[in-house]
């Protein structure tokens, strides 16, 4: 088989290396970034910090701050505002998931007149301003990944858009940027990490290459997830669950997520509930759904866990994985639909438009087993959780 991957053209990993963007600029001939990033990361010092880097060597540069969380049609509107007030020659994300997404499409957007649910999937954003990725939080992989998920402020639709104009051409990957998260918010991204690595193992379109990514990253985030939520200063856990977050974004991106995510978009447009909770509720619920249509492969991720052993059968390989999905979700706090306080007749009332965004994000036909719309609306009701 033949597999296309595609890659940052720089990628840096290590303690520190997000100061590094002044070098990194100059190696890639850029001298006039916009820089994207939020409140809170602007509440840390951390983009003023960047700022003086860029001051002391001499660029020129502007910032657009208003990332919500989520990104929306209106706040990419309100960054290529920004944008086009200078001459900048390539987009900075400094933040988590949001704002490297953010990032990412307001550079491809850059030099397009069309709405941006004109491109989304099926259709591609190929090309776009050098996007540069510092992120801050261990979760998307959205720094080494061609695709960015926004909201239309309009629809309420949460739509992939995918492409290599999407592709940051750089990624300076600093754990020590992660050591303020809170527990919630390293627990979510943490399972987004894992939920990347397994979908992208059992994809139908998953490659050689893709496979030892995903399982590496599934085997450092099964070790070190719990650690680094029960003790945030863990620098070697954090440093694993950077890494293994990283791994996951190349994996998924150069195989593709399945229905887990295909599912999760809905909810969170719909309801708010963060990217990262939303994959986790529906986690160990469409596994044990999907396990039929790839049973070792599924028993090899249990395995690679170390939820099972080498001795064990696939059959109990596979029972002893959903079992400890439902147990790490449960260590993490991870709400039900309904516990985080979605009632039962708003979640009924959005099931058919839930899952028709679903299938029509193309993610579903990646699984495994492959559904339909009857059984993702079903599959909704499951994980309800009255």
């Amino acid at each position: 088989m033949s597999a296309n991957i595609n890659l940052p053209r720089i990628l840096r990993i290590g303690a520190g290396v997000s100061r590094q963007l002044p070098e990194v600029l100059d190696e890639l001939g850029l001298k006039d970034p916009l820089l994207v990033s939020d409140d809170f990361i602007v509440s840390l010092g951390w983009l003023d910090n960047l700022e003086a880097q860029l001051n002391e060597k001499g660029f020129t540069h502007n910032r657009f701050t208003d990332v919500v969380p989520d990104p929306t049609t209106d706040a990419i509107a309100a960054g290529l505002a920004v944008l086009k007030q200078g001459e900048h020659d390539c987009v900075v994300a400094l933040g988590g998931g949001s704002s490297i997404d953010t990032a990412k499409t307001i550079a491809a957007m850059a030099n397009r007149d069309q709405p941006i649910r004109c491109y989304k999937v099926p259709q591609t954003l190929d090309d776009g301003l050098p996007i540069i990725a510092i992120p801050t939080t261990a979760g998307t992989g959205s720094e080494a990944t061609r695709a960015a998920v926004i909201t239309d402020t309009e629809t309420q639709e949460k739509m992939l858009c995918m492409g290599l104009g999407l592709m940051p051409v750089a990624a300076l990957v600093d754990f020590e940027l992660t050591m303020t998260m809170p527990l919630r918010l390293t627990a979510d991204t943490g399972i987004d990490s894992l939920c990347h690595a397994l979908e992208a193992y059992v994809s139908r379109r998953a490659n050689p290459f893709t496979d030892t990514i995903a399982l590496a990253s599934m085997a450092a985030i099964a070790k070190h997830l719990r650690t680094a939520c029960q003790e945030p200063d863990n620098r070697e856990a954090r440093e694993a669950m950077m890494l293994a977050a990283t791994q996951g974004g190349i994996a998924f991106s150069n195989a593709s997520v399945t229905l887990i995510h295909g599912m999760s978009r809905p909810i969170g447009a719909l309801f708010h509930v963060p990217h990262g909770m939303s994959n986790a509720m529906l986690l160990p619920d469409i596994t044990a759904w999907s396990i039929s249509g790839a049973p070792s492969r599924y028993a090899s991720c249990a395995r690679t866990m170390q939820f099972a052993s080498n001795s064990d059968s696939d059959e109990l390989a596979n029972q002893k994985l959903i079992i400890a999905l439902r147990q790490l979700c449960s260590d993490l706090q991870v709400p039900t639909p309904a516990s985080f306080g979605i009632s039962k007749a708003q979640w009924q009332q959005a099931i058919p438009t839930m899952a028709q965004q679903a299938l029509g994000s193309g993610s579903p036909a990646n699984n495994p087993l492959i559904p339909n719309a009857e059984q993702i609306a079903a599959l909704y009701e499951t994980v309800w959780g009255g």
